[in-house]
């Protein structure tokens, strides 16, 4: 059938490339869209304790948005600034969707102000009915007036507008690390393969893709809410594999077409889909088929993953299916023939990458495969020190207003740094349980005061408890969350409730250590069985499995050291906060394990077609004088040698794009970009190139034992 598909598509190359030209064009134009109308996912269960704090106080006494500014470098009581500021507070608070403003001149909010009376903070909360788009608008406002006051420095921040800055951040720095990773890779395609045609074919098959499955998300967004994670999983993803798969269809139809010079382009496009058009699908389908695994969780982080996920490998494989071949029938006088002796040109040759690393493991098996899984888990060491929080305004530029305005509040204004702990009990504000309830709360070691807040309608008691900060000085370190267990597990005499960022936190990480095992052994057995399906071997899944773990595990020990730790911060351009977001492992998770997959396939398809080959015959397979330990190396190496190479240049150019995405300003962003491109680094060398070819050397013709199947599958 995918013969035919190859005849077809040469036949019909023309109308397929413009009915794809229609659907890029749809996609740029439309599919940005999605862009607007994806939503931040909540990564809370509903049924979550601090959920159900925000609930209750968004029902009770809901509040709007917060403009925070810090003015500061003049005297706050000096008579110009009193009689320029008032002015100016006095107008803020007769803007249209302004309710309520504190500051020291109208309102005489002195705890506002620094001690040597050289700087203040003031707050604006905007109505809390106006959507987004007013609330922002109002900020601009807010921000615009609150700059006439005569004092030489005003920074303006707060939530929102923070929140804001790091939506526009992050468009910015994925258009720029795109555009600049798109140009880096044709010219390294174009080299390595050895033309500006032949380079420019999987750039173009990729944009194809993200085109057509940003399109598919904005029609999903119009029917159900999209997460913003989809959008980032469909970008890199995408990208990564459609790369992969046009750069599979285009080595192969050079190593066909090598076979039969004089041969029809048809018939050798058609034999180049029967054999990477079936690797490409079957790589798809066990992509698509693990991902959707994670449906089955219903959880609000993974899930939208896996959706993103989905839409990006349907894009990727209908990509390599249809428009890669159709771009190669096109084309096919401007594609080069193979270059032997290239290290890198992504066709089969004995000198290429992989399959040198191939030989010098199958030499010394036993020691490198001890030496390669020592040197992951050594990677993955820093692991044991993870710390997962929310993201906040450190993870922004370091000149951008919401994170200096942040910055400067907790150089100048301690007092207004911390976070308290919220706490609801469920008494009225003069009962005895809510007396009860706070003089528990105040005999928990860690608790620094217990505030009874104003009363909250609906006979509730807000109490407001300030944590004792850890060594780090943060509010939200691992001191407070253990702090926040202390005070759910403590008996309060009543029923309360603790909610507030930081219990967000822990209810986010407990809920993730709950779910995420669940998740990764999903996705492994789907993986497995459909690894086993291809290779027709129970070893062989086993081991992938096992491979794309060390891989996963220690590319993660990496990204603790460099952005928990700040390993190499300064060359990268940005400050550790001592943390890594809580998104960042799932992330990775997602797009590590979709290209390993990807290249494993790649690899142990050729290997298995190898094997099956080298016995082919029934006289042969009943043979007992075959030595199957060597028809099994010698399978091994000419599969890597085989798609080794087409490996390495897919790795490369997806190392590329990742590293674009390392360059933006963003920590977030950052942590998943350099992520991605040690993934990829330690999959094509350390386990593709090396652990692969040793522990199939060690196994020997158990790489291919079946039950029921003999001496093997």
């Amino acid at each position: 059938m995918l013969e035919d598909l190859g005849r077809l598509l040469h036949r019909w190359r023309r109308p397929v490339l413009a009915t794809w030209a229609v659907v890029v064009v749809l996609g740029a134009t439309l599919g940005g869209s999605v862009f607007d109308l994806a939503e931040a996912p909540d990564p809370l269960r509903d049924d979550s304790e601090s959920a159900q704090v925000a609930r209750l106080l968004e029902d009770a006494d809901p509040e709007g948005e917060l403009v925070v500014a810090v003015l500061s470098g003049a005297d706050v009581y000096g008579v110009d600034v009193i009689d320029q500021a008032t002015r100016v507070l006095h107008d803020v608070r007769d803007l249209p969707d302004v309710v309520e403003a504190r500051d020291p001149w109208t309102t005489g909010a002195q705890d506002l102000v620094r001690p040597d009376r050289f700087g203040t903070v003031v707050t604006v909360e905007i109505d809390h009915t106006v959507d987004r788009d007013r609330a922002l608008a109002a900020a601009a406002e807010v921000e615009e007036a609150l700059q006439l006051v005569g004092m030489p420095e005003v920074l303006v921040g707060g939530p929102l507008l923070a929140e804001e800055a790091f939506g526009e951040q992050a468009v910015q720095d994925a258009a720029r690390g795109e555009g600049v990773a798109i140009l880096v890779l044709v010219v390294v395609l174009a080299l390595a393969l050895g033309g500006l045609v032949v380079g420019v074919l999987p750039v173009v098959t990729a944009l194809g893709s993200v085109c057509v499955a940003l399109l598919a998300l904005a029609g999903l967004a119009r029917l159900t809410p999209v997460s913003d994670y989809a959008v980032n999983v469909v970008t890199l993803l995408g990208l990564g594999l459609a790369v992969d798969y046009a750069l599979l269809v285009l080595g192969r139809f050079r190593e066909e077409r090598a076979g039969a010079p004089a041969g029809d382009i048809a018939a050798v496009l058609g034999r180049t889909l029967a054999t990477s058009g079936r690797t490409v699908l079957v790589s798809g389908l066990t992509v698509a088929t693990a991902l959707a695994g994670l449906l089955v969780l219903r959880d609000p982080v993974l899930s939208p993953m896996a959706v993103g996920g989905l839409v990006a490998v349907a894009g990727a494989t209908l990509t390599g299916l249809t428009l890669a071949p159709a771009l190669v029938a096109v084309s096919h006088g401007r594609i080069p023939a193979p270059a032997e002796g290239r290290l890198l040109g992504g066709t089969p040759s004995a000198h290429a990458l992989l399959p040198r690393l191939a030989r010098a493991a199958q030499r010394r098996p036993w020691p490198v495969l001890l030496g390669c899984t020592a040197l992951l888990l050594l990677l993955a060491m820093p692991l044991l020190a993870l710390d997962l929080r929310n993201s906040d305004t450190r993870s922004l530029a370091r000149d951008s207003e919401p994170r200096l305005t942040q910055a400067a509040i907790e150089d100048g204004y301690p007092d207004q740094v911390a976070t308290p702990i919220t706490v609801l009990v469920e008494a009225e504000f003069t009962s005895q349980e809510t007396a009860d309830a706070m003089a528990g709360l105040a005999g928990i070691p860690g608790v620094v005061d217990v505030l009874l807040f104003d009363p909250v309608p609906g006979d509730l008691s807000q109490l407001l408890v300030e944590p004792e900060p850890d060594a780090a000085g943060d509010y939200d370190g691992p001191k407070v969350q253990d702090l926040v267990r202390r005070m759910r597990a403590a008996d309060l005499g009543s029923d309360v409730l603790v909610g507030g960022p930081t219990a967000e936190l822990v209810d986010t990480r407990d809920a993730l250590a709950d779910r995420a095992p669940v998740a990764v052994l999903v996705v492994a057995l789907l993986t497995a069985v459909l690894l086993g399906r291809l290779t027709r071997s129970v070893v062989v899944p086993l081991k992938a499995v096992a491979l794309n773990l060390l891989s996963l595990g220690a590319t993660l020990g990496v990204v603790v050291a460099v952005f928990q730790w700040g390993w190499g911060s300064s060359l990268l351009g940005f400050d550790s906060w001592g943390a890594l977001d809580v998104t960042t492992p799932l992330l990775l998770f997602m797009f590590a394990f979709g290209l390993s997959m990807d290249y494993h396939v790649f690899l142990v398809a050729r290997i298995r077609e190898a094997w099956d080959e080298a016995l082919a015959g029934p006289r042969r397979k009943r043979d007992r004088a075959v030595d199957l330990r060597a028809v099994n190396d010698e399978a091994v190496l000419t599969g890597i040698t085989a798609s080794g190479p087409v490996v390495t240049l897919a790795a490369v150019a997806i190392g590329i794009v990742f590293l674009g995405f390392a360059l933006g300003e963003l920590v977030a962003v950052k942590e998943i970009g350099v992520g991605m491109t040690v993934a990829v680094l330690l999959d094509v060398t350390v386990v593709r190139g090396l652990l692969l070819p040793a522990s199939m050397t060690l196994l020997g013709r158990w790489n291919w034992w079946l039950p029921g199947k003999g001496r093997q599958g």
